[in-house]
């Protein structure tokens, strides 16, 4: 019986366990607090750290996170910051605190997150950790009144296509993959200890608001719209370039295979008069040729990433444009009446 046992444990631990898909982030308010406090105290300046939690079924819970110092690119300092996280997860687990690594949160400025370097830490990640989510805040656009913080994770099907690192038209149809479908937006749910709520229970005021907050109905919003647009006109600059580079792509393309029609009818009839003349015909296809070399395609990911941006930045003109509006029409409606 006791062999019989141990054969059971061992073939359901070989079991190869399918990790149900990721539907929640359950993030502690003081970690909130934390992440906040960390972006707004060096911001403008983008600043990194550690989400640790733990991962049970689907939803991914962070009990604790510290920031990463910030560092210039250099070796020595890189492996300085290595040791740091090192060093960090050992004291929190001596003082038997959740340490295992659940992903990172990172600052933005104005929505401008969508990069290859993103991608590129996602994978890094995902190499030692199964899943794994990043936290984004954006303290420019949480001035605005709004908690601009959201989790991200890569898309399966764009993991599995950037591994193989062909990102060419062909192989994107094949998957069915467009620029939508690069990163997924998990729902955040903060959630806090019954201590906790019964302490902001506590510390809430038993008398009503006697005062007025009148800068939720500032009007102006033009710092931010502004810089908004700035970002957004750049973003359509670099997507003409894109589609620029794509058409001297398909121009020298188009150019190669005309060559290589001219090169073949040549051929052709060089083999008739061969025949003719009873002799071997010649390959219709010459590999030391030039015209034969195929021209590499280029790498729609760019492009995907600036539509994406662009997406973002129009979603968020359009929200603070609506939120101006209400206002206007709060405005009018107070000196009518």
């Amino acid at each position: 019986m006791a062999n019989s046992g141990a054969r059971s444990f061992l073939q359901v631990a070989a079991t190869e366990e399918v990790a149900p898909p990721l539907r929640v982030v359950q993030i502690e308010g003081l970690v909130v607090l934390k992440i906040i406090k960390h972006c707004k105290e060096f911001s403008p300046a983008l600043v990194t750290g550690q989400l640790l939690g733990l991962d049970v079924g689907s939803v991914l819970e962070v009990t604790n996170c510290f920031p990463f110092p910030i560092r210039e690119e250099d070796e020595e300092v890189e492996a300085e910051g290595a040791n740091y996280q090192l060093e960090m997860m050992r004291c929190l687990r001596e003082v038997n605190v959740d340490n295992n690594t659940v992903g990172w949160y990172q600052s933005t400025l104005f929505g401008s997150y969508q990069t290859v370097e993103l991608i590129e830490t996602f994978m890094n990640y995902q190499e030692n950790i199964r899943r794994c989510v990043c936290i984004i805040y954006d303290p420019s656009r949480s001035n605005q009144g709004v908690l601009a913080l959201k989790a991200l994770k890569l898309s399966d099907s764009f993991m599995e296509l950037h591994r193989t690192n062909n990102f060419t038209g062909e192989k994107l149809r094949e998957k069915n993959l467009s620029w939508v479908d690069i990163f997924e937006e998990i729902p955040i749910k903060v959630s806090n200890s019954a201590l906790i709520s019964a302490f902001m229970t506590e510390l809430e005021p038993d008398t009503p608001v006697n005062q007025c907050d009148y800068e939720r109905l500032q009007l102006s919003t033009h710092p931010y719209l502004e810089r908004n647009m700035e970002f957004l006109i750049e973003c359509m600059d670099d997507l003409s370039m894109e589609q620029q580079k794509f058409q001297f792509y398909y121009r020298n393309l188009s150019r190669q295979q005309a060559q290589q029609q001219t090169w073949l009818q040549k051929r052709r009839a060089e083999n008739m008069a061969r025949k003719a003349a009873g002799e071997e015909p010649l390959p219709e296809e010459d590999p030391s040729n030039p015209i034969f070399k195929p021209i590499p395609e280029p790498s729609r990911l760019d492009g995907f990433l600036i539509n994406n941006q662009i997406a973002n930045y129009c979603n968020q003109i359009n929200g603070v444009a609506g939120q101006s509006f209400s206002r206007l029409y709060l405005m009018k409606a107070l000196h009518e009446s």
